[in-house]
């Protein structure tokens, strides 16, 4: 099973595919970041979003999505965009017809790190760990969207174990 991390944001959308073996296995299979140019005007920057997550679908066939819930205490311009950036995320991925899942930054933490106040270098070196790479991924959005993928396959197992 292919499951695809998504950690959506307006300048940079993280992304990590991350293949669940049968005997239970986890490879990170890709991860990075789709960027959108600064200088473009919004509409266009949420079309190149859309154009470059479709490509990753094309590329990967991801048959589940997991995509973190957004979390926005102080500025609610920003908290706008990043939204607008997560619906066209949302509905790419619905398109496509790849299962969506939501996950908060907290329950990401939980699942990946154990602990809800896990900081980002414990988070990392986590993600590390649970897929056997070489160093920690790079650039720290795609880091995070391995989590996320990883935090969508661990609760798919406990779902499946009869777990609520």
């Amino acid at each position: 099973m292919i499951a695809i991390g998504i950690d959506p944001g307006i300048a940079t959308t993280g992304f990590g595919v991350v293949r669940e073996e049968a005997d239970g296995r986890l490879t990170a299979l890709a991860h990075g970041v789709i960027e959108t140019p600064k200088h473009e005007p919004l509409p266009r920057r949420l079309q190149l979003l859309q154009q470059q997550l479709e490509a990753l679908i094309a590329a990967w066939h991801p048959q589940e999505a997991a995509v973190e819930e957004l979390f926005f205490a102080t500025n609610a311009r920003t908290a706008m965009i990043v939204g607008q950036a997560r619906g066209v995320v949302l509905l790419t991925l619905c398109n496509a017809r790849v299962e969506v899942h939501e996950y908060t930054p907290l329950q990401v933490k939980q699942a990946v790190a154990g602990y809800g106040q896990a900081d980002k270098r414990q988070m990392q070196e986590m993600v590390k760990l649970l897929l056997n790479l070489p160093g920690i991924p790079r650039p720290d959005d795609a880091a995070d969207a391995l989590a996320i993928a990883l935090t969508h396959l661990h609760s798919r197992k406990w779902a499946k174990a009869g777990n609520p």
